[in-house]
């Protein structure tokens, strides 16, 4: 006998009122330092929206497959983790998991690996524990303001309009979004930062690769690129360490430059001609290193990694001489011994080493806009001349500055960002501030 189920017929009326929500936290932008600042204020009891554009959470952190914790730990022999909060549960679960190793790296720290599916379940089950609201597929249309106040974001989803009013605002789109779409000054690099398609490779041989080393690939690249049709002549190809779980076959590849145009159509046509260059790539590994990739593919391409591009005026700005000379500020907020890695070439990128002793700041006033009374950045959006925020845009201080902005907010409450006791803040954030 046929089943029958019935389906009622509706029709698209008039649009109605857009539905509300009210927090006392909104986060713009579920990237590593988006979910730190999300998670921090959760555990002070406050309400959180936290809002993305994409299908996931993550940002970059999982959907660019970058994966690699970059600037988490000192420099020299013994290096010491100087990033904490969410970090360590973070790094405590993937490692006890076998998802994340440490691997040291050739630029005098240490890098932690893992495994992208591994970290986007441990975010949202930390997001979930939380009780946070998650918007997700949300773009932002406005931003509402009273004075030096935001007041409210306006979203458009697939499922209708939607409304959020909030105390206070966290900027964690990577592209300042909050505050350009709020009609407030905003920065732009006068030079292209290229950014990466990154990708998974399977049945690349681990200890062919290891003999053959980075520098055989390096030099190979620079001889025949425009043959294969590339553009980068350096880059990464990241092996798990001999004997580590979860190692398998697969190896991780950052050797792509693409272009990031702040339209959309711009970067709809990055994506396409990104992995266009990665399929190129691979050709290259095949053609040129058989032993190690005769059997290699890719397994999966990540969405493009975004450096550099568009960011608050803040307070102050970071400049690459407060890196270069560690200068601590008296409302230091995060730190970082990450070098200066400036992606302003097709074909490479300007490292700037600092030796083992060295750590350089950020301030709070970099990450509060000088015109907005409750609104904070972090990541790639806080206000730093392109060379130094080349320093400070990894995942090491993007959790550090998520904190901050966190707990920043929450000493405001409903007055001002660049009053509250700072004294205060750093002692809630002592442990990314002291040895």
């Amino acid at each position: 006998m046929a089943i029958e189920i019935p389906a009622t017929r509706i029709v698209r009326r008039e649009t109605g009122a857009a539905k509300r929500l009210y927090a006392d936290l909104c986060v713009l932008g579920s990237g590593i330092s988006g979910i730190s600042a999300a998670l921090e204020a959760a555990e002070l009891g406050r309400r959180v929206v936290l809002v993305d554009s994409g299908p996931q959470l993550g940002g970059q952190s999982t959907g660019a497959i970058i994966g690699t914790f970059c600037g988490l730990y000192a420099n020299g022999p013994n290096p010491r983790l100087v990033t904490h909060g969410i970090a360590d549960a973070l790094l405590r679960d993937l490692k006890a998991s076998g998802d994340a190793f440490d691997k040291v790296s050739a630029r005098n720290t240490v890098i932690v690996m893992y495994r992208v599916t591994a970290l986007q379940r441990w975010i949202e089950e930390a997001v979930r524990r939380a009780g946070i609201s998650v918007v997700l597929g949300a773009n932002l249309t406005n931003v509402r303001h009273d004075g030096r106040r935001l007041t409210a974001v306006e979203l458009a989803t697939r499922y209708g309009t939607l409304e959020l009013e909030a105390t206070g605002f966290v900027d964690a789109s990577g592209d300042a979004a909050l505050a350009w779409n709020a009609g407030l000054a905003c920065r732009e690099t006068e030079v292209p930062v290229y950014g990466t398609i990154m990708c998974t490779l399977e049945g690349a041989d681990h200890d062919a690769l290891n003999a053959l080393g980075l520098q055989a690939i390096h030099k190979r690249l620079e001889e025949t690129a425009e043959h294969y049709g590339l553009v980068r002549h350096d880059g990464f190809v990241f092996a798990p360490p001999p004997g580590a779980q979860q190692g398998g076959d697969e190896v991780l590849v950052n050797m792509t430059h693409i272009e990031t145009p702040m339209d959309a159509i711009g970067m709809s046509r990055t994506l396409l001609n990104g992995r266009a260059q990665v399929d190129r790539l691979l050709g290259f590994l095949r053609a040129e290193f058989p032993k190690v990739f005769a059997a290699a593919r890719v397994r999966a391409y990540g969405l493009p990694g975004i450096r550099q591009t568009r960011s608050i005026v803040g307070a102050y700005q970071l400049t690459l001489d407060d890196v270069r000379s560690e200068k601590r500020f008296a409302d230091t907020i995060a730190r970082c011994s990450w070098p200066v890695e400036f992606h302003d070439r097709p074909e490479g990128v300007y490292w700037e080493q600092f030796g083992d002793s060295h750590m350089h700041y950020v301030p709070l006033r970099s990450l509060v806009h000088a015109d907005a009374d409750n609104l904070v950045a972090t990541g790639r959006c806080i206000d730093a001349d392109p060379l130094a925020l080349s320093s400070v845009r990894v995942m090491g201080p993007c959790i550090a500055m998520g904190a901050a902005a966190a707990h920043a907010l929450d000493l405001a409450g409903s007055g001002s960002a660049h009053q509250i006791d700072v004294g205060a803040l750093q002692n809630r954030l002592k442990a990314n501030l002291e040895n």
